[in-house]
C-alpha cells in the first residue's frame, strides 16, 4: 500500500487544527480530538492525516483495478 500524499493541517492559536489536502479543507478538530491528533501526527503525519480524515486505503484497490471497466487503464 502506498502513502498517502497531500496533506497537511495548520494548528491554531485557540487549539483548532484544520487538515486539509491538496490545499482544500477536509477536516477541522477541536478539543480533545485536536489534542489527541496533535500527539499522533508525530510518525508518519501523512498516514495519521489520511486516517482522521477518512480518506485512506480499504484494501479492495487491487480488486477494482482487475474489474472489466478499468482495465484499460
Amino acid at each position: 500500500m502506498g502513502i498517502a500524499q497531500g496533506f497537511d493541517y495548520t494548528e491554531r492559536a485557540d487549539g483548532t487544527v484544520i487538515i486539509t489536502h491538496r490545499g482544500k479543507p477536509a477536516t477541522t478538530l477541536r478539543g480533545r480530538r485536536a489534542r489527541e491528533f496533535l500527539d499522533e501526527v508525530d510518525g508518519e503525519p501523512q498516514e495519521v492525516m489520511a486516517r482522521w480524515t477518512g480518506n485512506y486505503k480499504h484494501g479492495n484497490e487491487r480488486v477494482a483495478r482487475l474489474h472489466p471497466r478499468n482495465r484499460g487503464r
